[in-house]
């Protein structure tokens, strides 16, 4: 088949993938369709964000498709319609079997590890926590389990001492694209020879085994004891290694925060004679009268409890005590 007579239809969401997407596109491939996930709302202003594969799309004038089921009539009856030759996969969601053997030059999915090793989600991050020296990507046929097709390319690089997941997702993402590039090369010469995943073992056990259906099995798998290496410079510090150079080991998010004392139940009775409570201790610190309601008013305690310090910084006096007890 000549390079000219080959469609594409791209399917990704990520950055990782929009490398990959502007190398087919700018080696002029005939990209005839890409598919990506619906917009979503995400952020604290519950903003409507789309994808980094549809920025690329559509400011490069491609046909742009989110199916929200990818087993939709509708979807499959238009993807069939762009009469594409080959599918490429990169960083999507599971493609059902109707989808990924349409095409008649097969679909290929792009792994960021060097399979069999790391199947499924995040395999950039596994491969830095457990402290591997090397990772790669590599390029594969689907088949209905997930990961587990034949071989087509695969490179590796070295990972470093002080990488962490971020650096490794980038150096990765540059690799990848080029995998890609010579992957639909060879398919469009015709010279590949797939590799099953078994002969590619040596000695060692997949990052996990599956069954006959495909699904993971509950098998225990051994692997070697390595360091902890930092993931992202960004992320907090629950995701960084205890002791590292320059990082205070927080154990929980609120431990950057003061004590807050425990509030009952507004509705129990408890609650009620705990909000007295309050009331009458903050009173005697500022020297006003507490507000009962009417109510029988409990003797208050000399010093507050450790931890329960009210909020009277700066003002004394009645009002800052409804305040008080109000923000309580």
């Amino acid at each position: 088949m000549k390079k000219e007579d080959l469609r594409i239809v791209f399917l990704g969401t990520p950055e990782f993938a929009v490398e990959s997407l502007s190398r087919i596109v700018g080696e002029g491939y005939n990209v005839v369709g890409v598919v990506t996930m619906p917009d979503k709302i995400a952020g604290r202003g519950h903003k409507l964000i789309q994808s980094p594969v549809k920025d690329y799309a559509l400011a490069h004038g491609l046909h742009l498709m989110q199916p929200e089921r990818l087993k939709a009539p509708e979807f499959v009856e238009e993807l069939r319609g762009l009469r594409a030759n080959l599918f490429v996969v990169i960083a999507f969601r599971m493609l059902p079997e109707v989808v990924w053997s349409m095409p008649e030059l097969g679909t290929f999915n792009l792994h960021a590890s060097l399979l069999p090793r790391y199947r499924g989600a995040a395999p950039i991050n596994r491969a830095v926590m457990n402290g591997d020296t090397e990772t790669g990507v590599t390029t594969f046929f689907l088949k209905q389990a997930i990961d587990t097709g034949d071989v087509l390319r695969q490179e590796r690089i070295d990972i470093g001492p002080d990488e962490d997941a971020g650096s490794v997702h980038d150096r990765l993402m540059m690799l990848g694209a080029d995998v890609t590039l010579d992957t639909i090369a060879h398919i469009v010469a015709g010279d590949l020879t797939p590799v099953p995943q078994d002969k590619l073992l040596q000695g060692e056990e997949p990052s996990h085994r599956l069954d006959p259906h495909g699904r993971r099995a509950a098998q225990p798998r051994a692997r070697p004891v390595a360091a902890p290496r930092r993931m992202d410079p960004a992320l907090s510090s629950r995701s960084r290694p205890r002791g590292a150079a320059g990082v205070r080991h927080t154990p929980h998010r609120r431990a950057h925060f003061p004590a807050r004392r425990h509030t009952a139940p507004r509705h129990t009775p408890h609650g009620r004679r705990h909000r007295r409570r309050t009331r009458a201790r903050a009173a005697q610190r500022t020297g006003s009268r507490p507000q009962t309601h009417g109510r029988r008013r409990l003797p208050a305690r000399s010093t507050p409890a450790r931890g329960h310090t009210p909020r009277l910084n700066h003002t004394r006096g009645r009002h800052r005590v409804l305040i008080c007890v109000k923000n309580y």
